[in-house]
Parts: structure tokens; sequence; C-alpha cells
């Protein structure tokens, strides 16, 4: 009898730990997953790939603005691996230049020392340009593949 309460004291106190584990794991998530966006007004793809990122679970502010240039040269964007559009992620601070997929981001926040992801020009194999199809190579900050979708 003594050890059936012990074991549900214990049983109890392992399930108390997990739901607040998740619950923490859910807030970190919801931190990492706002992103802010800067696009080009007159660009349409920019705007699918945002929608690509909603529906893969971030919340995003676009801000459409012309002076990207200015933008990416605040932000640190390499010139050599520019694209339509900038992201930030607001808590990180990190970057996504481009048509990066939700999962290559997703692979960035796991690692916060990459300062950013990107899809150097605007490949037709990528999310608000077309499908992905398994070879979309995207590059970190270094210029070293960092994802193939």
């Amino acid at each position: 009898m003594v050890y059936r309460l012990i074991f549900r004291f214990f049983l109890m106190k392992t399930m108390l730990f997990s739901v607040a584990l998740m619950t923490a794991s859910a807030f970190a998530q919801a931190a990492t997953g706002s992103i802010t966006v800067y696009q080009d007004p007159n660009c349409g793809c920019c705007t699918g790939w945002v929608e690509h990122m909603r529906e893969s679970g971030f919340t995003v502010k676009a801000i459409k603005t012309s002076d990207m240039g200015t933008i990416k040269e605040k932000l640190g964007v390499p010139v050599e691996l520019g694209s339509c559009h900038t992201g930030v992620v607001d808590a990180t601070g990190q970057i996504i230049e481009g048509h990066v997929p939700a999962a290559a981001v997703n692979k960035m926040l796991a690692d916060r020392s990459v300062k950013g992801v990107s899809a150097p020009g605007m490949p037709l194999n990528s999310p608000g340009m077309g499908e992905l199809d398994g070879t979309l190579v995207t590059v970190d900050f270094n210029g070293k593949p960092f994802s193939k979708d």
C-alpha cells in the first residue's frame, strides 16, 4: 500500500514536470516564431513566402519598403547572398534572406550561432516561387551549404 502511494506521488510529480516542460517549450517556440520581413511593395513572390511561413506556424509582420538595399546593408546581409526580401527573427535577430523554407528556418533557430540563412537570388524551387522539389540548397552567411529542401 505504501509503495503504491509512493509510486503515485512520483508519477504525479513526473507528469507535472512534463506538463511544465511542454508549456515552457511552447512559450520558447512562440518567442522565436515571430518574424519581421522587409519586402518591396511591388513583389508578389515575397507575399507568397510570407504565406508559406504563416502556414508553417510563424507569426509574420510584413513591412513594405522600396529601400531594401539600406536594410540589407544595416542587417549585414552579404551582397552575394541577396534576394528580394529580408526577414529578421524578432527574438534572436537571426536573418532570413529570400525564399528560405520554414524547415531551414527552424534548423537555424535551433542553433543561435547561425547569424543568417539565404536562398540566394530567386530560385524557382522555393516557397513563394514554386514547389519545393528536394534540390533547393540554402546557405549560411559564411556561404556554406546549410540545408537541402
